[in-house]
């Protein structure tokens, strides 16, 4: 049984490297994308595929770049959380006049823990990581309820339960959405 006070939030880091593979790994695990599709230089998109998105994305952690944050529950890697200064990620969109903005990018919960409330409690762990680390603003790009894809981004509505304003339409999908901190 999973209580709220169950979950346990940290930065991924190398010292929990083990926890975030496992957690991309398992079934139903977002091991295709390795949580890249927005970050990838020019470069690292000329060798485009699973195993090369895990060295690009383990890379990062191991040389201390911000990348998202993990969920626990009773110790076991059970929730994701991409959130990270906007210039580590590439063609994201948003609001570009605003300075410190750190982007809230995707959510990934195992499928036995989904309508817990844990991407909320994720959401606002984000936004506290995001302040200490220096963000002024949290831009997010939700999409509507009914939308065919980009759901990983999360729901309009949970970014409007957050505080979250909108800005702009990116895409036809994506809703950009501010957080000031």
């Amino acid at each position: 049984m999973f209580k709220r006070e169950d979950l346990e939030i940290n930065p991924v880091s190398k010292t929990n490297w083990d926890d975030f593979e496992a957690l991309f790994e398992e079934r139903g695990g977002p091991k295709y994308c390795w949580c890249m599709a927005w970050r990838m230089t020019k470069e690292e998109l000329k060798d485009n595929t699973p195993e090369r998105r895990k060295e690009y994305i383990k890379k990062r952690i191991f040389t201390g770049v911000p990348v998202g944050l993990l969920g626990y529950i009773h110790g076991e890697p059970a929730a994701w959380c991409s959130i990270a200064p906007r210039e580590t990620y590439r063609r994201i969109g948003g609001d570009e006049t605003k300075d410190a903005v750190w982007s809230l990018a995707c959510f990934y919960v195992k499928r036995c823990f989904r309508r817990r409330g844990i991407a909320d409690a994720l959401l606002g762990a984000a936004a506290a990581y995001a302040k200490a680390g220096g963000a002024k603003y949290v831009e997010a790009y939700p999409v509507e309820e009914d939308s065919p894809s980009y759901r990983f981004m999360g729901l309009v509505k949970q970014f409007e339960r957050a505080g979250f304003s909108y800005i702009k339409k990116e895409g036809s999908r994506r809703n950009v959405m501010t957080l000031e901190l």
